[in-house]
């Protein structure tokens, strides 16, 4: 099978390729053609996938195409955008049609899931890669950043925490569970939903905002080196899901939902007089700390003494 014929077969037909609100143009020429109206800006993040590293080479691939798009769009709802467009990368060893199928399926569902039109990309030959490009819009000057947080703010989270690093054992066969307790944290591993309905809420409330992927602690260092303030997380205070805690225990659960990442759970700051009216609207935002003077990331125990800190999350190159 060629390029162009993986390509039509597999992704060009998909019902996500089709066309949609806000592409001029899709997949077929030498580029996409985006349109968003007068007043808004275009919001792109980019995520490689590589395989031994972020996903078990023998995973399968269905779920790999949920979660390949679902990671990557999380970004945009951490930016308060509306979804609009992605392109794919994919880099493979083989054109299987079996894997290439599922795996298909499973992008396309989440695709349709998000909002998201594919509208181009490239396909090459190589050890097993993903680069997905994701396009969203949103009003100009309301795009949520790090580097806003006000001392006096509310540090809060978009949901329970810790359920995509429980998973990863599962993933990886090193740890077993009942098929209730799996199925509830391997599905927030491989289908996790982008938080785009909470991002938009935060739109001109929140004074800073990212997801969570590398781990709680990890990223709010983000916002604290963004915004030069410190961030105080409240150890106590962390939403944990039921199954995480049958399975793991308190004290590990908080251990995951602290360093673990892969939530994509969006954090923000909030002014306090803004949390009222953004929890009507998402009843899942939890306090989980504040904004202070001073620089850093510092873990409090229900006491408000400083803790120890944990290991603070995963990052490329380093040991």
């Amino acid at each position: 099978m060629g390029e162009f014929e993986l390509i039509r077969r597999y992704f060009a037909a998909a019902a996500s390729a089709q066309p949609a609100a806000g592409v001029a143009l899709g997949i077929g020429d030498d580029c996409a053609l985006l349109q968003v109206s007068a007043g808004e800006q275009l919001a792109v993040s980019t995520d490689t996938l590589v395989a031994g590293v972020h996903f078990p080479e023998s995973c399968d691939p269905r779920l790999l195409g949920q979660r390949a798009l679902a990671v990557a769009a999380s970004d945009l709802a951490a930016m308060g955008a509306a979804p609009l467009a992605f392109t794919l990368a994919l880099t493979l060893p083989t054109a299987e049609p079996a894997w290439l199928q599922g795996f298909a399926e499973g992008l396309d569902q989440m695709a349709r899931q998000c909002g998201l039109a594919l509208v181009g990309g490239d396909t090459t030959r190589g050890p097993l890669s993903l680069t997905l490009t994701v396009f969203g819009r949103l009003p100009a000057g309301q795009a949520l950043t790090r580097g806003g947080a006000q001392v006096g703010d509310l540090l809060c989270v978009g949901g329970s925490l810790g359920d995509g690093a429980g998973a990863l054992p599962l993933v990886l066969g090193q740890q077993t569970a009942s098929a209730e307790l799996a199925a509830a944290l391997l599905a927030r591993y491989w289908a996790p939903q982008p938080q785009f309905v909470l991002g938009q809420v935060l739109r001109g409330r929140a004074t800073a905002a990212l997801d969570i992927s590398d781990g709680l602690l990890a990223d709010c260092g983000h916002i604290a080196q963004a915004s030069g303030v410190a961030v105080l997380v409240e150890r106590e205070r962390l939403p944990l899901s039921p199954a995480l805690l049958a399975l793991y225990g308190r004290d590990a659960a908080l251990a995951q939902a602290l360093s673990g990442g892969d939530d994509y759970r969006l954090v923000c700051c909030l002014p306090p007089a803004q949390l009222a009216e953004v929890q009507a609207a998402w009843p899942e935002l939890t306090v989980i700390g504040r904004i202070a003077a001073g620089h850093g990331v510092q873990l409090l125990d229900a006491n408000g003494q400083p803790l120890a800190m944990p290991v603070a999350g995963y990052q490329h190159f380093q040991p």
